[in-house]
């Protein structure tokens, strides 16, 4: 009868008459109890991913200019480095932003040392004499990616990004104050700009040249403070 199985059909035939297979089975059941009860296990585990941003700052440069001078060659360089998993660019106003995430099991200091040392060997990317700023390397961790992501529109043609950008900021600071909220920011808005018009004869009359225009700029970009000017009760 049993002549026409195979190996596993006559393995299997002997187990199902065998009396010793209940007992098997019972000793199985109780090895997995035995592995549930002494695995370790935690309810947030500490998963070595590194990542850091890279920021830029171009001050006065547009959208445009910051992408190609800064932020497609730091791309190709960082996306060199050993252990990079891969390597994302934000481009805005007077700011390049790199986000390096290194695969899963590069240790943390291996990876930001390796960071520092490529950005500090590979600076001559960054365009010379046009008021480009260092780099400013920002680690972060697996507890610093965004659980929650929202995104404003309108669908009215009037409302324009520095009105969404606007209400953002005041969801941003109601989120704030929600218990246990790490942080919260708005990305991708375009910004604030001061736009200043020099009257030559005024500034010469009080002695101050375009250089010390652009220096007192610079200082305030940097956020440095540029001194303070009282007059008429207002400051």
């Amino acid at each position: 009868m049993n002549a026409g199985l195979g190996i596993s059909g006559r393995i299997a035939a002997f187990f199902q008459t065998a009396r010793i297979t209940p007992l098997l089975a019972l000793v199985g059941v109780l090895l997995g109890v035995f592995a549930v009860l002494v695995t370790p296990r935690e309810e947030e585990p500490q998963i070595n991913v590194t990542m850091a941003n890279v920021l830029v700052p171009f001050p006065g440069a547009s959208v445009a200019d910051v992408e190609q001078m800064i932020a497609t060659p730091a791309e190709q360089v960082l996306s060199q480095m050993t252990g990079v998993e891969h390597v994302a660019s934000l481009s805005r106003p007077g700011m390049a932003i790199m986000t390096v995430q290194f695969k899963v099991g590069v240790p943390r200091t291996e990876a930001l040392v390796r960071l520092y040392d490529t950005v500090s060997a590979n600076a001559d990317w960054l365009p010379k004499n046009l008021g480009v700023m260092a780099p400013l390397v920002k680690p972060k961790g697996i507890e610093d990616v965004p659980i929650v992501s929202l995104t404003l529109y309108s669908k009215n043609s009037d409302t324009g990004s520095y009105d969404l950008e606007r209400v953002a900021h005041s969801i941003e600071n109601d989120l704030k104050r929600v218990s246990g909220t790490r942080e919260v920011a708005t990305t991708g808005g375009p910004g604030r700009a001061i736009l200043i018009e020099l009257d030559p004869s005024r500034m010469q009359g009080s002695g101050v040249t375009v250089a010390d225009m652009r220096n007192a700029l610079r200082s305030v970009n940097s956020g440095m403070p540029a001194g303070e000017l009282l007059s008429g009760n207002r400051s």
